[in-house]
Order: structure tokens, then sequence, then C-alpha cells
């Protein structure tokens, strides 16, 4: 075949030479970001690495940058702890830092030819924070962000978050030049998404101290992408994904869209060095993106991951709190996939988290998701179908925290909007991710979660269920009877249940069946309206099924979707009713800052 012709400014050149062309700008272009205003042979590091960053406590932690090659580099804290290298022919260099027990107040010293300093260093518990639009909604727009980003004068609580960004290689470095470590305060909360800041502050103040959270989030983003794509080629149905991106990506030249991102890069820089922030009066200046074609877009597997999650790897962390799901929930198979999905996300962060930190992060370490909000019509049959792929979502998150260990789970049915894909009521979902934290991980002797499904006994025209994390016992939401209870016999016909609590235990039975074998609770894309089965303590029950029952028909329910629901004229979301939360998140202020106690101090 003759060799294809691109366009040029000045001539036509070949595609095999024009691409190197490219290759070589945008080279040329990292190195710039790289460097910033420096020279390019002086030493510089991440964003990660600035004043006001957290490490994580009582370990070995990576601190790692770019230099020439050859150079040595050298990196000193003003706790006592020094460790050099030198840097490798690509310029890559990396060292293990030792951190002692919480603090603040410190300072680093990276030198080579250049040196770097860094101030208001905190030593501390550091978090990954990730998932969709829903993970990055700001805390200013949920209900009471105001008036709590009002009074957010937290200096122990540092937050660091990215501007979204994909690639469709794995960067060294994010391209975001305005990210940096910031102290919780009025501005910084107000922007920084809610979950991730509720998750943060609770735990900070019940740890009593410092806290940090790294927050990556990208909206509408498929779990495909925040993960290698090649550790997915055994999963059929991301195959079948690539090969629709692909060929609706033909019409699309992939040069012709380096070339534009290269040229909008250009501009994003020269923006920020001459000390631009904003690029208008509501939005912060963030890196460009590609958006076709979708080869190189969004929601191509392992793009995510190549930009938000390779370039904090691998950053010391205590855990991860994990918000994703409603871009995998379009239709029943698809959801019903991504029980398989959520479990080798969790297991390569942890495998290649321990392994790149030479063991330091666990290789268990802890990994909290949220379950899918209420969303749409309230539920008005016992059970609904495949109609509702976000209630087969969520049985699925269920299954993973037994399929996993060390994962938790938590509940947000009470949560939501019937009409809003991004509800206000964040508050809860934040919370209850510190308070699992608070009991799983520090050990803290408190209820974490709400009464979690053990095991199902039929007797004769009744079901008995039995809970675990019942906390102070069983009780509905509302003084009324238990109604977001079904009941079904062999048929498969679902009945609404008569339920009663008794003791630690939830019996349901109906006057239609004589012989039930099978019990579902909760079952809708939209069960908030009905009365909930929660612990004393405040924290509702998962949604869950007994039987194991096919959940659709290929034949018939392969193609049916989820559909957006129409927003009325004048429609304003309004926060819903719930029991009230019980924290017993008494701070330990006899520990902070003490030389002589550790971790384990954390776990009482």
């Amino acid at each position: 075949m003759g060799q294809r012709k691109l366009f040029s400014a000045k001539r036509l050149v070949p595609a095999k030479r024009f691409r190197m062309v490219i290759e070589k700008i945008l080279t040329i272009g990292a190195v710039a970001i790289f460097t910033c205003s420096t020279a390019a042979a002086d030493v510089h590091v991440p964003r990660l690495f600035s004043d006001g960053m957290i490490l994580q406590q009582q370990t070995s932690n990576v601190v790692w940058g770019f230099a020439s090659a050859g150079e040595r580099v050298t990196v000193n804290a003003s706790w006592g702890a020094e460790a050099s290298t030198v840097a490798d022919e690509r310029g890559d260099w990396r060292v293990m830092l030792k951190t002692p027990v919480y603090g603040t107040g410190f300072s680093l010293v990276v030198s080579g030819r250049n040196t770097i300093r860094l101030q208001n260093v905190a030593i501390g518990e550091v978090w990954l924070c990730a998932g969709q639009s829903n993970m990055g909604w700001k805390l200013g727009s949920t209900f009471g962000g105001e008036e709590e980003a009002a009074s957010a004068m937290a200096p122990d609580f540092r937050i660091f978050v990215s501007q979204r960004e994909h690639w469709h290689e794995p960067l060294k470095e994010s391209r975001d030049r305005l990210a940096k470590w910031s102290a919780c305060n009025p501005k910084s909360a107000a922007t920084t998404s809610a979950v991730s800041y509720y998750f943060g502050r609770t735990l900070q103040r019940a740890l009593n101290i410092p806290v940090g959270i790294i927050v990556q989030a990208y909206a509408g983003t498929p779990i495909e992408g925040w993960m290698p794509k090649e550790i997915q080629v055994d999963d059929p149905r991301m195959t079948v994904a690539i090969e629709d991106i692909e060929k609706r990506s033909r019409r699309y030249s992939v040069d012709a869209a380096l070339v534009t991102f290269q040229k909008e890069l250009s501009v994003y820089n020269n923006r920020v060095a001459a000390g631009e922030t904003k690029k208008n009066h509501f939005r912060v200046l963030q890196p460009p993106s590609i958006t076709k074609p979708g080869t190189l877009g969004h929601q191509y597997p392992s793009h995510i991951f190549n930009a938000m999650i390779h370039p904090v790897r691998p950053y010391g962390l205590k855990g991860v709190i994990w918000y994703q799901g409603e871009r995998n929930s379009k239709n029943v198979p698809q959801a019903l996939n991504y029980r398989k999905q959520l479990a080798r996300l969790i297991g390569y962060y942890r495998s290649s988290w321990h392994e790149l930190s030479e063991g330091n992060v666990a290789k268990d370490f802890h990994f909290y998701f949220t379950q899918l909000p209420s969303w749409h019509a309230a539920q008005q049959i016992p059970v609904e179908g495949p109609e509702s792929p976000w209630v087969v979502n969520r049985e699925m998150m269920r299954l993973v925290t037994s399929d996993v260990v060390n994962t938790g789970m938590v509940v947000a049915i009470d949560t939501g909007d019937q009409i809003a894909l991004h509800p206000q009521n964040k508050k809860p979902i934040g919370v209850r991710h510190a308070c699992l934290a608070l009991k799983e991980t520090y050990g803290r002797d408190i209820v974490g979660s709400g009464p979690r499904l053990q095991k199902q006994r039929i007797e004769g025209s009744r079901i008995v269920l039995q809970f675990d994390s019942i906390g102070s016992g069983l009780v509905p939401a509302n003084p009324s009877e238990l109604n977001s209870f079904a009941i079904a016999g062999q048929d498969m016909q679902w009945h609404w249940a008569d339920v009663t609590i008794e003791g630690n235990t939830v019996v349901v039975s109906s006057p239609l069946l004589s012989q039930p074998v099978a019990v579902r609770y909760a079952w809708a894309m939209n069960p908030s309206q009905r009365n909930l089965l929660y612990n004393k303590e405040g924290f509702p029950a998962s949604p869950f099924r007994t039987d194991s029952w096919p959940l659709f028909d290929p034949d018939i329910d392969e193609a049916m979707e989820v559909d957006k629901p129409n927003k009325p004229n004048g429609y304003e979301a309004v926060d819903w009713k719930r029991p009230e939360m019980k924290l017993p998140l008494r701070s330990n202020a006899n520990l902070k800052h003490h030389p002589a106690r550790g971790i384990t101090d954390l776990r009482r």
C-alpha cells in the first residue's frame, strides 16, 4: 500500500514521520511540564510533594521525582531521616523515606544540582478517594455544604485534588499544574469533594491527628477506565466495548487530535505560567482533554488509570474509599459484571501499590466503597425487574464484601434523588465511610455500619432473617410497620411481606404463602420512601436477596437500559428524612503529637 499522507502547515509529510514529530513535541511538552520554570537538568518532584503535604506515619514512604540521568539526589527530613539515590538513564529517581509517629511542622529538602525545600509537612494518615462524578461532587453544592465550609478551619486536615485527566499511555506526572496540598479552610473545603471532605474531616476529628485525602475523581467514567486494560483481557464485555469504540473512532484522525491537544496544552501551560488560575468566573483552569476519537477518550479502558492513578502511585496510603458504579449500571448484564470488575480493581490496586512501595503499603489495605444511592420514582411494587439495574449493582457490591477481605460498603439507599443523578445529600455517605474506617481500620469500639444479612431460616410459613452489625438493636426508620420486604414461594411470584422484629432477627411472612422460600429487601431503584431497616445507631441495612434466581432473560432484557428521568418545571431537590446517626467519636486529645505512642494507640 502507498504511504498515507497528512496535511502539515508547511508541507505534506509521511504519516510515520508525522508521528515521530508529534512524539517529539509531546516529549518536549512533558519535559516542560515537569520542569516548569526550571532548567531541564534540575531536580524536580511531582506536585504531590509540595508545601503542606502529608506523609503516612510510621512506615517508609516512596519519594520520587526527576533529574538528569546519573544525577545524585538526596532527600533530608527534619525528623532525621535521610535517603539518597542516583537518577536512572531516563532521569527517574526514587527513595524510601522513613516517617515517625504523627505530627506537624516538619520539612523536607530535596537536593541535587538544585535544592527544593518543602515546608509545613505533616505526618499522619493518608487515604485515596477515587471514583466518578458523585465522588467529585463539591461540598459547596450539597445540602448544608456552604454552612459547613464556612466554619471549616482544620489545619491538620490536608486535601489534595487533581483536575480530571485521561491519557492513552501511563503518565509519570499529572499535567495539572495547579494541583497542590491545602490545609482545610472555608475555600478549600467548599471546592473539594463532599464525600471525601466529610470522610476526612470526621476521621481527623475522631483520631485527633493529621489526616490527608488525595481526591481523584472523573465524571461519567466506567470502572474499566480505572485499571489497566491488560488485566481485563479475559472480560468479554470489555472486548465488545473496545470494538464498539474503535468502530466509532474510524472517522477521526488520531494524529490530528494529538496536534490539537498539544496546542491547547501549550496555551494552558502559558496561562498558568502567567499566574492565571481561572478559566472563567466559575471554573478553574484545567489541562485540555481529547474526546474524539474515542480511542483516545475517557471511556476507553485504562485511560483514567493512566492519568489519575498511575501518577499518584505508590504514594504512601492507609486505604481507599471508592464511589463509582453508575456508569456500569445502565442495564442488568452490565451491573452483574460489576462484582468481578470491582474485585479485580481492588486486587490490582493492592498488589501494585504493595509491590511498588517495596512492601510498605499493606498488600491487603482496607478498601471501602459506596453502594449506589436511590434514584428514579419511588418503589411501588414488591420487587422491580430488569428495568432497575442499580439494585443489581448494589447486590454485586454487597457480595464483594464477602468475596474480598478487608473491604466494606457504605449503604446509601436513604440518600439520593428521584430526578437528579447527582444528589445533594452527601454528608451521610462521607460520615459513614469514616465510621467504617474507624471501626474496621482503626479498631474503634463503635458501630460502623448498618445491619448485615447473615442467613435465612425457613420455619413453616415464615422466614427468619438473622443479621450482624445490629448495634443496640434493630429498628424501623419510623414507628410504622416495616413495608420494604418482599417474599416469594417456588413460583417466584413476589408479594409484599408482613414483617416483625424479634430481638436480633427479622421475621417475614405473608397470608398468601404457606411455603415461602425467598426474601428480597428494598429491591428497587428507589426504595427510600418505604420504611427501611436500621440499627438503633442510625445506619441502614443494605438491600439484599436470599434467592439465586435469574435476574434477567437474555433473549428479552439484554438491551433494556435505565432511562434518565425528565426534570419537571420548577423542580427543587429536598433532602430526605432519615434516622439520625449516633456517632460516639470522641477524640483522644492526649495522644496528639506524643513521641512515645504509635498507631496502635488509635485502635481503642
